[in-house]
């Protein structure tokens, strides 16, 4: 049953994770549904664009993606927008703009409101491109009583440069104690949560170079060497940190297309060492199949600049897709292989790390759709989230390398202090006597309830099915050979079950119903019985040992026993579930011909009566035709 156990504990973490996700993704659409009545939303406009001189004029509504109206493109565009106001307002009011840009000036009924970008420097001239970028956080504009009229136009001139997501989102304009909390949710979620995101894959980063420069281990016999694990979960963090961090201003560092080559660099360079951590990991660095992956993502990383400037400089849009998806692509690939990998082996840092993994790599495919297949404008970036989970997982395995290393240093120390070596090796020899006694002990007593068990069961149904040999059917002078067989059937699956009860985990229910569902399923399913499994995932029961567990696998043997032999039944149903006040309760239910409860003395029932009496449960039987439940009442 500890393989049952080990194989549960992914699918665990996999829900745990996407949880996680689900709430993070609750969090970032709720600025979308509190708006109030008195909001508006303004998505129709009127487009002017400019486009190498030509001047194109429409009715778009917004969002308007800049990249996908003029692919490859950069100029300038004029949304006009009108409204009406059935009251002119008299107190403050905000203009919230959730994604504009790359540069921008907004107005309204001729006045200048706001002006953000390169436009700010040179206020006269547009088209100075590959400037700031004001698309990376949302904007507010505070408007004072005066400004608006009955009939209003609201005017929003953009400057949009090549592949850096321009374009305007639906504007929403009301009273300031409306608008300006929906704009102080959207700034957290998409400026102080990267700020938070920048922080902690320094901190993990930092802290993993740390220890690789400080610690070494005995990786090989007789030989120190650092571990990579570290270098690796180091360069992914600080360069995620680098490529996080380019939305905490609007003004790069560098130049663009420059700027734009580190960022995708960047993004390479997280990806590629997460899956040469994930091989340092399962120790596949020696493999012939590993060394050509890892010579595939060093072509990758070395024709990327080349892809970036294709797009950035010469506006070739499928350029940049093309490299994210042959690189997304891989990283699946691999994922899907460790993953598979991860399946059959015992080590819960291995199974973590591929959950974590192709959660990351599926939400990185995601938004390479979003934002470079079909893009869709007012969208963010979800990876730069979802990475937090890469960095625990990492965290979590460093910290297991950490205390590997830790201890095989404490042990060469411990190597030299040769007294105090002596007196642990005393004091353990002493221990190991007591265990040995305590095992000895624990061994005579599983003997003797296996004995038992065996006696009461497999015995008892040994001599049933020799008694039916002997017996001969008057009219025919045969012997009944189903019935021996049925017999000797039960026999052999209540020795199997004596068997499995050496490996039953005190109270675990779950793992024990697992167990007879795998020990009796086919049964069922020769004997045309119908078995339905409604079994939640149930606390541990502390009061069930060892002794407990298998009085209450013998009571639930019996009770589909019963039905096996003597119900005539077709639907066999059986569920568990934990309810309030600390009760487990487990139940048999199947739709045979039915039997009288209360004046049966059939000795499988006055059997059942008797261990739950010895293990504390509480035992209800009911029957009539069609209905049969017998119900186990457990207290956790």
């Amino acid at each position: 049953m500890n393989g049952w156990h080990r194989r549960c504990g992914p699918v665990r973490t996999a829900w745990y994770l996407a949880l996680l996700l689900g709430w993070l993704g609750w969090w970032g659409a709720a600025w979308a549904t509190t708006a109030t009545t008195t909001t508006l939303t303004l998505h129709r406009a009127k487009t002017t664009v400019m486009v190498h001189g030509e001047t194109i004029r429409s009715d778009v509504t917004l969002p308007y993606s800049w990249d996908s109206s003029n692919p490859g493109q950069r100029g300038v565009a004029t949304f006009d927008l009108e409204f009406a106001l059935p009251q002119v307002p008299d107190g403050v009011w905000g203009i919230y703009l959730p994604s504009v840009g790359n540069a921008y000036e907004i107005w309204l009924n001729g006045t200048l409101l706001q002006r953000v970008g390169s436009m700010a420097s040179q206020p006269n001239d547009l088209q100075a491109y590959n400037g700031s970028d004001s698309a990376r956080v949302p904007h507010y504009v505070s408007v004072a009583a005066g400004h608006f009229q009955a009939f209003n136009r609201l005017r929003v001139d953009i400057r949009a440069d090549i592949g850096r997501r321009g374009g305007l989102a639906p504007i929403l304009i009301g009273p300031q104690d409306e608008v300006f909390p929906l704009y102080t949710q959207n700034y957290r979620w998409r400026v102080t949560a990267v700020a938070g995101l920048v922080a902690f894959s320094l901190v993990v980063g930092l802290t993993a170079l740390a220890l690789w420069s400080g610690l070494a281990g005995l990786h090989m016999v007789g030989r120190l060497r650092r571990d990579p694990l570290y270098l690796l979960a180091a360069v992914a963090q600080l360069f995620w940190a680098a490529y996080v961090g380019d939305g905490l201003f609007d003004d790069p560092p560098l130049r663009w297309p420059w700027w734009g080559i580190l960022q995708s660099g960047s993004m390479g360079i997280w990806g590629s060492s997460m899956a040469l951590a994930c091989m340092e990991l399962a120790d596949w660095r020696a493999q012939s199949w590993a060394v050509r992956f890892r010579r595939w993502l060093l072509i990758l990383m070395v024709l990327c600049p080349g892809f970036v400037w294709l797009t950035l400089a010469q506006g070739q849009t499928l350029a940049l897709s093309l490299w994210y998806g042959a690189f997304g692509l891989s990283l699946l690939v691999f994922v899907l292989v460790f993953l598979w990998c991860s399946a059959r082996q015992s080590r819960v840092e291995y199974r973590v790390v591929a959950v974590v993994g192709l959660i990351n790599i599926l939400v990185a495919l995601r938004d390479i759709y979003v934002f470079r297949i079909d893009p869709v404008y007012g969208s963010y970036a979800w990876v730069r989230y979802s990475s937090v989970l890469f960095g625990l997982a990492l965290g979590y395995v460093a910290l297991l390398r950490f205390r590997a290393t830790s201890q095989q240093l404490r042990d060469l120390l411990a190597n030299l202090a040769s007294r105090v070596a002596d007196k642990e090796r005393a004091l353990r020899d002493s221990y190991d006597r007591l265990e040995t006694l305590a095992r000895q002990q624990e061994r005579t007593a599983e003997r003797s309830r296996i004995l038992r068990n065996m006696h009461d069961g497999v015995g008892s149904h040994i001599s049933s099915a020799m008694r039916q040999l002997q017996a001969v059917d008057q009219s025919t002078g045969t012997v009944d050979k189903s019935e021996v067989l049925l017999t000797l059937r039960d026999a052999m699956d209540q020795l199997k079950l004596s068997i499995d009860a050496i490996h039953l985990v005190p109270g675990d229910v779950t793992a024990l119903l697992a167990n007879l569902r795998y020990r009796l399923g086919p049964r069922f399913t020769a004997m045309g019985i119908e078995l339905q499994w409604d079994v939640d995932l149930l606390p541990l029961c502390p009061q069930l040992d060892s002794a407990a567990m298998t009085e209450l696998q013998f009571m639930l043997f019996e009770s589909l026993s019963n039905v096996l032999q003597h119900a005539h039944a077709q639907v066999l149903r059986i569920e568990a579930h934990s309810q309030p006040g600390n009760r487990i309760f487990v139940r048999v239910i199947d739709d045979g011909r039915g039997f009288d409860a209360e004046s049966c003395t059939h000795k499988g029932l006055a059997s059942l009566r008797q261990r739950a009496t010895a293990m504390g449960a509480e035992l209800a039987i009911t029957s009539e035709p069609g209905t049969t439940v017998v119900e186990i009442q457990l207290t956790v």
